[in-house]
């Protein structure tokens, strides 16, 4: 983390920011303040060098021109390979989950080169899945069920390297069924990306904080408690709407 702030960057949102995801950047920034600790947002535009000395990243989802657009910018410059080779803490959703990985195919079946952060491939999965999903996460520290509303046409193939970030209670996630049920995202190093939008740490603020620990270097259990009115009536409400649509 830098000396006095906390710098939390959010990777071209004028095409990752479709479903709302620059919003995990803002839950990021107020969850700090709210603690006493200086933060700021920095927003990185597709005409700016990804920095490579900011203490977290967030990258969003967006459409497949939006998605491939982002994809060769990434490529072009290095500041987000060497800030994945620091250990910076990342959080990309959906479009991004799939560029950061090894290879993705677009909706012309052509196989697009991803940036090779996380061992993951992602291929058509024949429909498109929307709708509420509902995950037990697989990080240690993380006990709170995962929420998040998903959009996506794309399978993900988790490789040897990457842990899938939850298993699946409800709903699709990464759509491949690898024989021990359904799973969603993924954790690799210091990356964790996910299907779910919300934005996803709107929904789950036990996951904002993990990553703001992250970003820190410290415990989760030192950051101070931090109880911001609407939250849990958030997440009983996502809750509820699961088991309603369980129940049709």
């Amino acid at each position: 983390m830098s000396e006095s702030t906390l710098r939390i960057g959010v990777l071209y949102p004028e095409v990752l920011g479709t479903y709302g995801d620059t919003g995990n950047a803002v839950v990021l920034c107020e969850r700090a303040r709210r603690r006493g600790i200086d933060a700021d947002i920095i927003s990185v535009d597709l005409d700016t060098c990804v920095p490579e000395d900011l203490d977290l990243y967030t990258l969003g989802g967006g459409e497949d021109t939006a998605q491939a657009l982002a994809a060769r910018k990434m490529s072009d410059g290095t500041g987000l390979k060497r800030a994945v080779e620091r250990g910076a803490p990342i959080l990309a959703i959906c479009a991004s989950l799939q560029v950061l990985g090894q290879w993705y195919e677009d909706a012309n079946a052509v196989r697009v080169p991803g940036l090779g952060f996380l061992d993951v491939t992602t291929a058509p999965q024949g429909s498109r899945t929307i709708g509420e999903i509902l995950t037990t996460p697989q990080i240690d520290g993380l006990t709170d069920l995962l929420t998040g509303f998903e959009n996506h046409g794309g399978a993900t193939t988790c490789g040897p390297d990457a842990t899938p970030l939850g298993t699946v209670i409800r709903g699709t996630g990464n759509g491949v069924n690898t024989g021990d049920g359904a799973c969603d995202g993924v954790h690799q190093g210091s990356i964790i990306a996910t299907y779910m939008h919300g934005p996803v740490l709107a929904r789950n603020p036990q996951l904002a904080d993990y990553l703001l620990s992250q970003a820190m270097g410290i415990a989760m259990t030192d950051l101070s408690e931090l109880a911001v009115p609407g939250v849990q009536r958030l997440r009983e409400e996502r809750l509820q709407a699961v088991h309603s649509e369980v129940g049709n």
